[in-house]
């Protein structure tokens, strides 16, 4: 990094000396303000709950322009990447900052492959849980089982066993959802098969059964690929900087990212999809489209306690860029099935209409996002709703491990120890219990 001419100058109306701060320049975005020896200096911390204006890494992976909706991996427009890449040419993209050459893709897609399956003893460890734990329970305990089974590859500081790690997580974790899905549902599990892309095998491990081969749509195929191309990286969000904290402490690759699956899990980050299909059906069954405008009248209701799911987001104050890709797939999946009268997808289609052209939702730049339409084309494959966030931990898998080698390779790289601003009680002495009210 290198400082700008321009210094920002902290003073105090207290009289004490005033400080001056580094500020860096992006090779895009914001300014950022160099604070590191504000303590030192001042014996005075910032205060900024949810980190909304604080940088806490350096990043050459994801750039996010939320004004704009502009999302880049290592430079490369996302929606370029939708149309012309698959999925695995992404992960060889944020893992070594360059698109593959074709040598190089073979070479990648056949490492990937080749390391799908996972220990056999795995199936034990699965039946410690309860037939309708949620996917994401599971997810958990499997990523950070997984430590227990390759200790050739648990050193974070080995850049050997971050990459042998990094290729494990991306290529077993399509089998582990996979091994969630069968084990809810009561079914045998389903081998990988090498002869299939990284999307195909997935799907095929999730429908396939026994008793008839699976031949996978090439339509969802793509579709598939496209939610995992559009879920693999999002800069510094909530589970990536998870990662990042876990992986601060050196604990191995296997358990970061079970932590990142952890913070998932929760219904404002990865759970935001399967709460957008959640809200669809309780429309539908309050009486779906006829109803439609009553659940609407409720939304606008600041009193009602209704929220919008799928729409609007945190970073994009603009069209989510990954919406208008997904929207697309949506309507391709919706054709290729012929599920256009479905009554909850009709439902889904009539409440987009409304958003995009009612001015209460126009004014305040809420957008169907990505999560509103990734649920419906998940749904429309057949994938459940409560796996709809453990196929996103799939899809963020190769965004988390590239962060996670890249705050390694940091020269500032430091255990994550952020402050507090302590608003409890001063020392005091212990109250004896016979005397405590």
């Amino acid at each position: 990094m290198t400082p700008s001419d321009v210094k920002a100058t902290l003073s105090f109306s207290d009289g004490s000396p005033s400080m001056d701060m580094p500020i860096f320049k992006g090779s895009v975005g914001p300014d950022v303000i160099d604070i590191c020896k504000l303590y030192a200096q001042t014996g005075k911390f910032t205060y900024d709950p949810g980190f909304l204006s604080t940088a806490a890494c350096q990043s050459n992976i994801t750039y996010i322009d939320g004004d704009k909706g502009e999302r880049l991996y290592r430079g490369d427009p996302i929606e370029q990447l939708a149309e012309h890449c698959n999925y695995l040419e992404t992960c060889y993209l944020l893992l070594k900052g360059e698109l593959p050459n074709a040598a190089q893709k073979h070479d990648f897609t056949k490492l990937v492959t080749n390391h799908t399956m996972v220990n056999e003893q795995m199936q034990f460890f699965l039946r410690g849980f309860r037939r309708d734990a949620h996917p994401m329970a599971i997810m958990t305990g499997l990523v950070g089982a997984l430590s227990a089974f390759y200790h050739d590859s648990t050193d974070i500081t080995n850049p050997q066993h971050r990459e042998i790690s990094a290729i494990r997580l991306i290529a077993k974790m399509p089998t582990l959802v996979s091994m969630a899905y069968k084990y809810t549902v009561g079914q045998p599990y389903i081998y990988p098969k090498n002869d299939l892309s990284y999307s195909g095998n997935f799907m095929r491990m999730m429908f396939a059964t026994p008793c008839e081969e699976y031949v996978p749509n090439d339509v969802l195929v793509r579709a598939m690929d496209r939610i995992f191309i559009l879920h693999a990286d999002h800069e510094q969000n909530a589970s990536t900087s998870t990662v990042r904290l876990c992986g601060s402490s050196g604990t191995n690759p296997f358990a970061a990212i079970a932590a990142g699956v952890a913070c998932l899990w929760g219904p404002a980050h990865g759970g935001a999809n399967e709460a957008a299909l959640n809200m669809l059906e309780d429309v539908q069954r309050m009486g779906g489209v006829e109803k439609i405008g009553e659940f609407i009248a409720k939304v606008k209701d600041k009193n009602s306690g209704v929220k919008l799911m799928g729409f609007g987001h945190r970073v994009y104050k603009n069209y989510d860029p990954r919406a208008k890709l997904m929207r697309e797939t949506c309507y391709e999946v919706l054709n290729a099935l012929g599920l256009h009268d479905d009554p909850l997808f009709k439902l889904a289609m009539a409440l987009e209409k409304i958003a995009l052209e009612d001015d209460y939702f126009v004014s305040r730049k809420l957008y169907p996002n990505v999560d509103f339409y990734s649920g419906i084309v998940q749904r429309a494959i057949g994938i459940p709703t409560p796996l709809f966030t453990a196929v996103f931990a799939l899809a963020r898998t190769v965004g988390w491990i590239a962060q996670l080698n890249e705050m390694i390779g940091d020269a500032e790289y430091k255990i994550g120890r952020p402050r507090q601003l302590f608003m409890g009680s001063t020392a005091r002495n212990v109250t004896p219990i016979l005397q405590r009210s």
